[in-house]
């Protein structure tokens, strides 16, 4: 059973930036690819962003963040990383990491393993 565990949600002002962290409990972490979600309240958990395995030469982003979040991944350490610049008030949620173990992202259904979140809210 592989562990995720988010870190570096808090309290920011519309236009700052926060960057999550998410380390995993596996040595076999540069198999498989990574994903952020977030919920915000009253909605659907959705798709944030993904990386590929490996050394993650392909991303994938939701159209509301793109240009604005980056991933990214240290396999040395095990831990992938959402940077969130330019924040709004509609990026508000708990925000999750997942992994897919078979090594792309498929899709949310397809994420084997989920983190139990971390919140980020952005005050106008």
């Amino acid at each position: 059973q592989v562990q995720l565990v988010e870190s570096g949600g808090g309290l920011v002002q519309a236009g700052g930036s926060l960057r999550l962290s998410c380390a995993a409990s596996t040595r076999i972490f540069s198999l498989y690819a990574m994903g952020w979600f977030r919920q915000a309240p009253g909605k659907e958990r959705e798709f944030v962003a993904a990386i590929s395995r490996g050394s993650g030469s392909s991303t994938d982003y939701a159209e509301s963040v793109k240009g604005r979040f980056i991933i990214s991944r240290d396999n040395a350490k095990n831990t992938v990383y959402l940077q969130m610049n330019d924040l709004k008030p509609e990026d508000t949620a708990v925000y999750y990491c997942a992994a897919d173990t078979m090594g792309y992202y498929s899709g949310i259904n397809g994420m084997n393993y989920w983190g139990k979140g971390t919140l980020v809210t952005v005050s106008a």
